[in-house]
């Protein structure tokens, strides 16, 4: 099974922030990251990224590389916001999206994830719910996306900061795409060995050595 994950959004876009300065981003990869490393614990699973840490992908480019690789589930995570963004307001809780008609993979894999997120952070169930968003109408594969709690509630703004919080959404998730997919965990965790090539001072230098490692076929990316 192939999964392409989509931290929505990226660390540049407009607006996407906590009432208090945390950019959307920020959770959206940490869970993410959580995500992949769970995922490679089942049989037969490949996971890909369809964001990027290095630039703000957009989302006619998620969706492409998405159809092109022949994903077969496509997993958007988010935050959610209400109001102006710059003032705390009282929206709560958690919602899962499916496109406007309700594709039923999707549908039932939504409940399931919904159910999930709820019983494990305990938040408020806001439900599944419908919308056009783009990655959900052109995708052609089993899309969902979640709405792990409000940048604009200072209660949930501030767990969406916390790596216990996002291990948790992350978690949640991949119970329900385990549940719905019915996957089996491999004897043993795979083990990740992380390499670092460089350190710099000069955000340019960084910039030079990811693109001369991808252009040599390695993943790599900046961590501030």
């Amino acid at each position: 099974m192939k999964i392409m994950i989509d931290a929505g959004h990226g660390y540049e876009t407009p607006g996407k922030r906590t009432v208090d300065g945390m950019k959307e981003y920020e959770f959206n990869r940490a869970v993410a990251n959580e995500m992949k490393k769970l995922l490679s614990q089942y049989k037969g699973m490949t996971v890909v990224f369809a964001h990027s840490d290095q630039e703000d992908v957009s989302l006619q480019d998620r969706v492409a590389k998405a159809n092109e690789e022949f994903v077969d589930l496509y997993l958007s995570i988010h935050a959610n916001a209400h109001g102006n963004g710059k003032e705390w307001t009282s929206a709560e809780g958690i919602e899962t999206y499916v496109y406007t008609t309700k594709p039923l993979a999707a549908l039932q894999l939504a409940n399931i994830i919904q159910n999930e997120l709820i019983q494990s952070t305990t938040r408020k169930n806001r439900g599944v719910k419908t919308a056009n968003f783009h990655v959900l109408k052109a995708t052609s594969m089993t899309a969902v996306l979640c709405e792990c709690g409000f940048m604009t509630n200072k209660t949930e703004a501030a767990l969406l900061r916390t790596s216990s919080y996002r291990l948790t959404c992350a978690k949640a998730i991949v119970k329900g795409i385990e549940t719905y997919y019915k996957l089996t965990k491999t004897s043993k965790p795979a083990s990740l060995y992380k390499v670092q090539v460089g350190a710099f001072s000069n955000k340019d230098n960084a910039k030079a050595l990811v693109k001369k490692l991808k252009s040599l076929g390695y993943e790599a990316m900046i961590v501030k």
